[in-house]
Parts: structure tokens; C-alpha cells; sequence
């Protein structure tokens, strides 16, 4: 998959017609998937590019800062997901003041001119231009005015409920980690470059990668889970604990993860976690030697569950 942070450098790179999904896809959830895929379904019908046109911040982070939702995802596993799913390019674009003064007719004229697309696939409730006037009922009606046939998704419902990035982030937050993974399509996941923490698990036996926790970043509840770990091209299996680690003081909240039989410096490498299961909440214990006998019943504990999803 190639991926273009800039329109005008796809429009250089692409030849021939394109099939485009658009959307902000914060988490690629089921529903996401299934507007996605029918992109790359009628890509391949056609002999065109699979093309996602998204963006790399949240579009509220420019329209109403004070709304911005915290984001399930990130710019690098959102690129890991389509590319595993098989798309052929990636557009992803920053949400900028001008893009959102466009008018619907400059955003589907620029559309055009760059992506050259055949098909465009969106949700129900995708809206572009200055003030949302663009939507997909506009893009049905004109789209062939701009070389383009649209297509509009489902709502995909689960069980009656609305699958959305809404209801995914009140889930996390909630720590229902099987209904959001479900919802997701696949585990919940977070990945960032590894930090230095305070080298204490290494002196106790368990040595973590520290991960810092943005502010805007939607993460599950404290407590340890067990969790695979995607480091340097290979999956292990691990623990990891979110919180502050209230048996030592003076700790900001993280996520620590206890990669199983690995060892090496993996410090400002880049790590994707998936969260499988919770094995426990947060828990101040009386001293080392309680906090080291709970960690080896972690670390076994989580051996048996992930044995049976690998």
C-alpha cells in the first residue's frame, strides 16, 4: 500500500480510475469495513485503485476543538489496518480551516482532478464542505457531473445497537473490552514508540515497555490485561498494566507491558499492543514481594488465555 499525506502528490502517482472511500474512520470498526471493502470490491470488479481518503487529525480538532473526541486509533495501525485489508492507496490528509471552507463543488472538483475516481463509497452520515452542506445524498445526485457514481453504506446495527466510534469510546471507557472488540472487528489496540520509565520492573524481574498515554487518546480502564504485542515484525505474548502504579508513588498514568519471552533495548521502538482480555483491576499491594507473586500469576494466567487465540 503506498500512502500520500498530500492530494497533489496521488494525484502525480495514480494512472488510472480509482475506486475512493471516504471517511474519517477513527478505529476502521465494522462499519467502516464494510464501506471500505465494497471500495475495494468494486476496485478490483473494474480493474481500478482501491483508494481510503481520510484524515490524519479528527475533523472537530479544526471545527470545534472543544468537541474532539478521543480517538480510538492512530495515524500508524489506522494505515497497518487497510493496508491488511488490501487497499491499494492511502490519502491521508490533515483537516485543515481551507479545506473547510471549501465548497461541496470545490471538494468534488478537487476530488477529480486528483484522485480521478469512478466509485465513492461513504456512510450514511458523511458530510464535507463548509458548514456539512456536502452529503451523500449530494454526492448521488451529483456525481456523474464529476466522472464519479456514488455509493452510500448501511448503518451497520449489532443486537439493535448502532455500531459507531461513539459507542466504541463509551465502551473503553466503560472497560468493556469484548463489546468494543467485537464493534472493532478485531482487538482493541494501541501502539506507540517506547519510553523510558523508572527501570523498576527490570529490577524486579518483569521488565516493561512504557508507553505514554496522550490526552486524547481513548484507553481502557486501570488494571492489568493480557495482551499480544506487536514488536519489529513478530507477535508475543505479554501483560500489561495501565495505571499509575499506586504501590510505588510518584507515577503518571501509562501502560506498561510485560513482553514474555523477549529481552533486549527496545527503547524508542515502535510497539502496537492488543488488548485481549482483562485479568485484573488495579491493585495497591503491601510491598515487592506481594506485587511480584501477583505478577507471576499474571504472566501464567495470561499464557492460558492467549494460547487459545494465537
Amino acid at each position: 500500500m503506498i500512502v500520500f499525506n498530500k492530494l497533489a502528490d496521488a494525484r502525480n502517482a495514480i494512472k488510472k480510475g480509482t475506486a475512493v472511500a471516504m471517511g474519517t474512520f477513527d478505529g476502521v470498526h465494522i462499519g467502516h469495513q464494510g464501506i471500505i471493502n465494497r471500495a475495494i470490491a468494486l476496485a478490483k470488479e473494474h480493474k481500478l485503485l482501491s483508494v481510503v481518503l481520510t484524515f490524519s487529525n479528527h475533523p472537530f480538532s479544526v471545527l470545534a476543538p472543544e468537541k474532539e473526541p478521543m480517538q480510538i486509533g492512530d495515524n500508524i495501525s489506522k494505515a497497518n489496518i487497510l493496508e491488511s485489508m488490501g487497499v491499494d492507496i492511502l490519502v491521508n490528509i490533515p483537516f485543515t480551516e481551507k479545506l473547510c471552507r471549501q465548497s461541496p463543488e470545490e471538494f468534488m472538483s478537487s476530488l477529480q482532478q486528483n484522485l480521478h475516481p469512478a466509485y465513492v463509497v461513504t456512510g450514511p452520515n458523511f458530510t464535507f464542505a463548509h458548514k456539512g452542506k456536502g452529503n451523500p445524498r449530494l454526492l448521488l445526485r451529483e456525481g456523474s457531473n464529476y466522472g464519479f457514481q456514488a455509493e452510500v453504506g448501511e448503518a451497520v446495527k449489532d443486537g439493535g445497537r448502532l455500531v459507531s466510534s461513539t459507542q466504541i469510546r463509551a465502551l473503553l471507557q466503560s472497560g468493556e473490552l469484548e463489546q468494543a472488540n467485537h464493534y472493532l472487528g478485531r482487538y482493541f489496540s494501541f501502539g506507540g514508540r517506547v519510553v523510558h520509565g523508572d527501570h523498576r520492573g527490570r529490577k524486579l524481574g518483569f521488565p516493561t515497555a512504557n508507553l505514554a498515554i496522550g490526552d486524547k487518546r481513548a484507553m481502557l480502564p486501570n488494571g492489568a490485561y493480557a495482551v499480544l504485542v506487536h514488536l519489529q515484525g513478530k507477535i508475543y505474548q505479554g501483560i500489561a498494566n495501565i495505571g499509575d502504579n499506586p504501590t510505588f508513588e510518584g507515577c503518571n498514568r501509562r501502560l506498561e507491558v510485560n513482553i514474555l519471552d523477549f529481552s533486549g533495548d527496545i527503547y524508542d521502538a515502535a510497539v502496537t499492543v492488543q488488548f485481549v482480555t482483562k485479568l485484573r483491576e488495579q491493585k495497591k499491594f503491601s510491598g515487592i514481594e506481594a506485587l511480584v507473586k501477583q505478577l507471576h500469576a499474571d504472566k501464567q494466567r495470561a499464557r492460558q488465555l492467549l494460547e487459545k487465540v494465537q
